[in-house]
């Protein structure tokens, strides 16, 4: 069983989807606490740190083989505890982040809620330094888009993510920090990429669950 920790339910049937698409057969269970990220928006990331171990044990004790953490906000905090846990933990952006830096050194970063910026802009430097490519990270919050996708608006939070994504100019890269933005990777009509987290990230989770380490190095590398 891969095991997904979300921060918010509406992330459960983008990723059944994408497990229905890609990766029939995999079983997935979804540990959904959407005050994790409340409070890491309140007190950082490291406030959260206790209860996201704590779900990494429970995820583990109920048989999971590895845990795919889908909240860039606390995706930091979920892989340092990945040698606690005993089983692979991964944040679903690294792959994304490595795409990223492999398509050009000027990568501008959106988001729709502050917090994420920190950890999202830290993991593309990982991944910058990583691949000895260097990159200059720019970020730009989607501004009042963050109402739409709590009072459950997906197409209008999608719009307003993919219409700010139209206005960056000068970049290699464009970054959807949090997978709830995913949608509007096909909305925006850019030439600039793109890039979202969900469905690379669920490959690298599945890869993990399979055992499969050679391919999980293999789609970081490529993506």
């Amino acid at each position: 069983m891969l095991a997904l920790l979300h921060t918010s339910h509406a992330h459960v049937p983008v990723f059944d989807a994408l497990r229905d698409e890609d990766h029939q057969g995999l079983e997935l269970r979804h540990f959904v606490d959407e005050e994790l990220l409340d409070r890491a928006r309140r007190e950082g990331a490291d406030s959260v740190t206790d209860d996201v171990r704590a779900a990494l044990h429970r995820a583990v004790g109920e048989g999971a083989r590895a845990v795919l953490c889908t909240c860039s906000s606390i995706g930091g905090v979920a892989e340092a505890a990945a040698v606690e846990a005993g089983v692979p933990v991964l944040r679903v952006d690294r792959p994304m982040a490595a795409a990223a830096v492999a398509a050009g050194p000027r990568v501008v970063v959106l988001a729709t809620v502050e917090s994420t910026f920190g950890p999202t802009v830290t993991l593309i430097e990982e991944e910058s330094s990583r691949a000895g490519r260097p990159v200059e990270v720019r970020t730009r919050l989607v501004e009042a888009a963050w109402p739409y996708f709590e009072a459950g608006d997906t197409e209008g939070y999608a719009r307003r993510v993919a219409a700010t994504a139209d206005e960056v100019t000068d970049a290699d890269a464009i970054v959807l920090a949090q997978g709830s933005m995913a949608p509007a990777e096909h909305l925006a009509t850019t030439s600039i990429p793109v890039l979202s987290s969900p469905r690379q990230g669920l490959a690298v989770g599945a890869a993990a669950h399979a055992g499969q380490t050679h391919l999980v190095a293999r789609i970081d590398a490529r993506e």
